[in-house]
Order: structure tokens, then C-alpha cells, then sequence
């Protein structure tokens, strides 16, 4: 699903250093066949041709209001109301005081004043110092008062070679913030818990038992839902994967039990449970505190049970609370399924078989099937794991509000 497809949204672009970035943020709008238009203030043409950004996005660009006022076609006043998203990136603290404190003296403080609707973003990138001051503070604030979205810079190397606050975040981060907008908000107010990746069970301090999840399907769960206007709480084992910037709250743990234990702490006020995490079922029993040497020819690793987080959560959840299961089987799916819904106390169990390597672990797409207390059986074909966890919501979306 692409949510961007003939959305109309609008990029105002002001003179901060990081405005080659914006560059690839207006390519990858174009690239989601997204309606883009493109707003310079006159400095930010200074820095780069508005040739650049034109051909980039395959858009107009505008910055001359006196100019772009043609057969009654007032450049801020319709591009405020006909676009679904307006975005400003990067946004200088000169751009920032200006729509704060209703200076109009440019075509994107004026559309910044003149935009209604809840889609507006800006983007804060200037050194350290300034983005600390008392009066850039109060700036932001009055912003985040009138209903803007603030994606907050990162911290790093800056133009000016010092380390602070004020580097322009990665586009992808962007990206997910002007998707929200563009995501339906079937989850608002709802708090969901979700897991995700493997656990790993020490052998030794250099050694350890674990699986081949690699944490997609469960952190495109999470960002779907996040996306979607849910309190998202994520715990997750060890992955090499970015979280949403959307998500609430990023829990990580190690083994079964730090899961077990994070997920007891933060249940109870859930609505929505959903177990994605490829839990280890054994751990060594007497793990090694110092390193084993390989001077002998075998060794014996006594293995016990782990805790069952799934059974243990199905056992203590409330009725009102919706739990959902995965089963990650290589034979017999629907079967070991259907038992695993019962014999946990789950609501819903989302089935899926890893011994297919195209929809398996640590690779992009999955096929699943979801099963619920009345018997049926949904399938969802093969897709990438982020349409995946859209069906997902979709499913669960219908459940609670049937």
C-alpha cells in the first residue's frame, strides 16, 4: 500500500546548511508519486538552484510571491488549502521565529501562516547554541502550541565542527512523520504492547543459543500501529534494526526471562497484546562464567525449559484485553496453530512457515495466516512484511470496533 500516491504536499525549504539534504528528502517524495510542490525562501536559492529541486522532484518550485501571482492563482493561499501535508525542511531558527510569531514576509512563513489543517511539520536544523537559546525555545513552543509537529534534530558533528543538537535527522525519519498524516488513525487512544526479535540464552560470556528472527515482521508491526495513532511499547531482543521514531517507548532485552519480566511490568494497561518475539525455548541450565576452552573433544550443555511468555500472559491478561499470538512453524501450520490458540488463551494467532526461505526469517517478505477463537482462518498471500502488518491492523481494526 502507498499511502503517498496523489497526496499533495508541499516542502518548504529555508536556508539552513543541511539544505542538500532536502534534496533527497524531495526525491523521495517523487519517488511515492506523491503531488509535490517545492517553496524556497529567496536565501535558500542562494545556496541551491531551484533548478535542482525542480528536476529532483519533478514539481514547480516557488519563492517570488509577486511573481508566482498569475490569473488569480495566489501561490500561498492555495497551496495551503489544497495540500494534505506542508513540511519544512530543514527549517532555520529565522523560519521558525517568523511562523511563531506571525511574520509574513516570505512564501513559506505565509503559507506557515495561512495552513489549517493538522499535517504541518517542521524540521529544526542550526548549531547547538542556537537551538538551546531561551528565544529559539520559545519559538518552538508557541509551534508545537499551534498544532505543528516537531521532528527533533539529532546530535552530532555540526557545520561548524562542534558536537551538539541541531544535525538534520535522516529522511527516513521524516518520511514516517508525514506518513502518519496520511495513515488512518483507527487506533488513536489505544495502548498496545508489542514484542519483537530473538532472545539470546548465554553458553558462556562469548557464547550463546538464539534463532534466526531478525526482528522485521514485529517492528513493521510496531511502526504500522504507531503510524495508525496507537501508544506503542516495544520490547525488543537483540536486532540490527532502526525502531520507528513513532514508538512510544523501546524496551531491550536479552534473554527470555528480561522478556518475561518487561512484558509482566507492562501489560496491565494495555488494550492490545501481540507477541511477535522468536522466544528461545531452552537456556543452558549452568551457564559459564568465564570462557570454555576447546581442549576437550566434546562437551554436555544441560538444557532447560525457558519461561512461556505467550502462556504466561494468556493466563494473567484481562478480558478486555486483546492478545494475539505468532506460531512460527515448518510443518502441520494451521494445526500447531489452532492448538497454540487455545492452549494460550489467545485471541487471534498469526500462523506463518519458516521453512520457506523466501518468507522466513531475516528476509522482507512473509505469508501469514490468522486464526481466531471462532474457528476461521484467514490468509494473507505473500508480501512484503511491511503490507503484511497492514493487513494485520486492518484485521484487528475490524475485530475491536465490530
Amino acid at each position: 500500500m502507498n499511502r503517498f500516491k496523489d497526496k499533495k504536499i508541499t516542502l518548504g525549504v529555508s536556508s539552513g546548511i543541511a539544505i542538500y539534504k532536502a534534496v533527497d528528502l524531495a526525491s523521495r517524495l517523487r519517488k511515492t508519486n506523491a503531488q509535490l510542490n517545492i517553496v524556497m525562501t529567496e536565501d535558500a536559492k542562494k545556496m541551491i538552484s531551484p533548478v535542482v529541486f525542480s528536476a529532483v522532484g519533478n514539481c514547480p518550485v516557488y519563492s517570488d510571491y509577486f511573481n508566482e501571482v498569475k490569473d488569480g492563482w495566489i501561490p500561498h493561499t492555495q497551496l495551503s488549502m489544497e495540500s494534505d501535508v506542508f513540511v519544512v525542511a530543514p527549517a532555520t531558527s529565522n523560519i521558525i521565529a517568523k511562523i511563531a510569531n506571525g511574520i509574513s514576509d516570505d512564501l513559506v512563513s505565509l503559507i506557515g501562516l495561512a495552513f489549517r489543517k493538522k499535517a504541518k511539520i517542521v524540521v529544526p536544523t542550526m548549531n547547538t547554541r542556537m537551538y538551546d537559546s531561551p528565544a529559539f525555545q520559545r519559538n518552538l513552543k508557541n509551534l508545537k502550541n499551534d498544532g505543528w509537529t516537531i521532528v527533533e534534530p539529532e546530535v552530532g558533528h555540526l557545520a561548524c565542527g562542534e558536537i551538539g543538537k541541531g544535525r538534520y535527522p535522516d529522511n527516513e525519519i521524516i518520511m514516517e512523520y508525514i506518513e502518519k498524516f496520511l495513515s488512518p488513525q483507527d487506533f488513536k487512544g489505544k495502548k498496545i504492547l508489542i514484542t519483537a526479535g530473538p532472545t539470546v540464552e548465554p553458553i558462556d560470556p562469548v557464547r550463546n543459543i538464539t534463532n534466526k528472527s531478525s526482528g522485521k515482521m514485529g517492528y513493521e508491526i510496531a511502526k504500522e500501529f504507531a503510524l495508525r495513532g496507537a501508544e506503542v511499547i516495544l520490547i525488543s531482543g537483540p536486532t540490527n534494526l532502526k525502531p520507528s521514531p513513532l514508538i512510544k517507548e523501546i524496551i531491550n532485552i536479552t534473554t527470555a526471562e528480561e522478556m518475561l519480566e518487561a512484558a509482566k511490568d507492562k501489560y496491565e494497561n494495555m488494550n492490545i497484546i501481540i507477541m511477535t518475539a522468536a522466544v528461545s525455548d531452552f537456556k543452558v541450565k549452568n551457564a559459564s562464567k568465564q570462557k570454555i576452552k576447546k581442549d576437550k573433544d566434546s562437551i554436555t550443555l544441560e538444557l532447560i525449559k525457558n519461561p512461556d511468555i505467550l502462556k504466561t500472559i494468556g493466563k494473567i491478561k484481562k478480558e478486555n484485553q486483546l492478545l494475539v499470538g505468532f506460531a512460527a512453524e515448518t510443518n502441520n501450520l494451521i494445526e500447531y496453530a489452532k492448538k497454540k490458540l487455545k492452549e494460550k488463551n489467545c485471541d487471534l494467532i498469526i500462523a506463518n512457515d519458516v521453512s520457506k526461505a523466501e518468507t522466513g526469517f531475516n528476509v522482507d517478505y512473509n505469508e501469514v495466516y490468522i486464526l481466531n477463537k471462532l474457528g476461521d482462518v484467514t490468509h494473507v498471500e505473500k508480501n512484503t512484511k511491511k503490507n503484511i502488518a497492514i493487513n494485520i491492523a486492518d484485521y484487528i481494526s475490524k475485530l475491536i470496533n465490530s
